[in-house]
């Protein structure tokens, strides 16, 4: 008798524990939500928004983003971010990153085999990085599949990258706001495998810490092959006819998702020689 009401009071604190941090999880969302909303000032995406964006409707445009946050260069969390570094280097564009109060980003306008192509770094923390996506979009007249999302990856060891065609934000933060902020899941993505911390190593403190001195003799090799992804493609969206208007959620009940997945730029590390974030 004793030990059944010390298990019902223990269910029950465990019950008002789950309770809460589901209340803190669901508050933290509708908060960035609203953050999202307020520096959107309400407009709502469409295709082609604003004069400057008529001006760039008479060719199929690409916007290529590397989440991220501002100022933390280096960081697992923003790998993202210094894969797009790459492939401006790669099209000898590095040096005309230019900052865009209108998107909330820096920006390069380029062309990879006769398709105009946007690359942006969004200036806002990764959790509402999806303002500054749907702001460029909007500007640039880009649809929704049009917008391609490179971004880490913790369920993905270091060396192992994945091109994704829609689908939901798998718990990324900053996925999660482009989603929020463009209305609908069918942007493409590039994950980029970062893998799990080792220990007890918070997720937090191994996403935003830096890569340690192993990972980073990998970690050329991983922007390497991310740019080789990346370029192809864009020219698959090239070859392809313009795509139709997809809604929100619809990505992964109108077509199976599709996971290709290249080969690894070397062999990840295994778990137990990862060593812990430095």
């Amino acid at each position: 008798m004793k030990t059944a009401a010390v298990f019902s009071s223990f269910y029950r604190c465990l019950s008002r524990w789950f309770k809460k941090a589901l209340n803190l999880v669901t508050m933290r969302r509708l908060l960035t939500r609203l953050i999202s909303r307020v520096l959107l000032r309400e407009r709502i995406f469409t295709p082609a928004m604003g004069v400057e964006a008529e001006t760039h409707t008479h060719g199929r445009r690409r916007l290529v983003v590397g989440l991220g946050n501002p100022g933390m260069d280096g960081t697992r969390h923003s790998v993202g971010m210094a894969v797009l570094g790459a492939l401006a280097a790669r099209l000898g564009v590095a040096d005309r990153w230019r900052g865009d109060k209108h998107v909330s980003g820096e920006v390069i306008e380029s062309e990879i085999q006769h398709t105009q192509v946007v690359l942006l770094r969004p200036r806002l923390l990764m959790n509402v990085n999806g303002v500054s996506v749907a702001k460029a979009a909007s500007k640039y007249g880009v649809k929704p599949e049009d917008v391609l999302l490179v971004h880490d990856d913790l369920d993905k060891p270091l060396g192992k990258v994945v091109v994704k065609q829609g689908g939901s934000a798998r718990g990324h933060n900053g996925v999660r706001s482009c989603v929020d902020c463009l209305h609908t899941d069918v942007m493409p993505r590039l994950r980029v495998g970062i893998g799990r911390p080792a220990g007890r190593t918070s997720v937090e403190r191994h996403v935003l810490g830096r890569f340690s001195q192993e990972e980073q003799k990998v970690l050329g090799s991983v922007l390497q092959q991310s740019v080789d992804l990346l370029l192809s493609q864009l020219s698959q969206q090239a070859a392809q006819s313009p795509s139709s208007p997809a809604g929100g959620g619809q990505a992964a009940q109108k077509r199976k998702q599709e996971e290709r997945a290249a080969s690894p730029a070397s062999e990840p590390l295994p778990e137990a020689q990862r060593p812990p974030p430095s």
